[in-house]
């Protein structure tokens, strides 16, 4: 095992994949049965702000990711604490944004079945990503990232 393999948070699986899966089975559960989740202007009206929002954050934490040269999967090694751009406000803006995204795709699709996974998706995040990464975070970074800890947020 090299240092690339042993260097990094032990997440679970990719977050994205996280998110795109239970989306995409409720997406097929509601093409074999459709449950609305609300009337469909008002889903239309709030979903389209909200995946427009979600994409809009997943920009501003890309660039900052960028800028910051460290990378985007958490199963590589993290270079340095990111303190700026939209980690000012959370301290996991990527899957914020994910989870706005989704729920934007559900709101626009006007599904119900993808708020139906969406608890299961919370706890999958928060136990087998979340949380593996503060700890890794807090191993690597000691202190700095304690205190950057205690300023921001999880969420928003």
């Amino acid at each position: 095992m090299n240092d690339t393999e042993r260097d990094n948070a032990g997440v679970i699986a990719p977050p994205p994949l996280i998110y795109l899966a239970p989306l995409a089975l409720g997406l097929v559960l509601h093409r074999v049965r459709p449950v609305a989740f609300l009337p469909r202007p008002i889903a239309r009206v709030l979903g389209w702000p909200l995946l427009a929002c979600g994409i809009g954050v997943m920009l501003w934490f890309v660039v900052t990711m960028m800028r910051a040269h460290t990378p985007l999967d958490p199963r590589q090694p993290t270079r340095q604490v990111v303190t700026w751009g939209p980690f000012r406000l959370s301290r996991n803006p990527g899957y914020a944004s994910l989870a706005i995204i989704y729920v934007g795709v559900a709101s626009v699709t006007n599904t119900l079945w993808p708020f139906l996974f969406l608890p299961a998706v919370f706890g999958v995040i928060q136990r087998g990503v979340i949380a593996r990464e503060e700890r890794y975070l807090e191993r690597t970074f000691g202190a700095e990232y304690r205190q950057y800890k205690a300023r921001v947020r999880r969420w928003i």
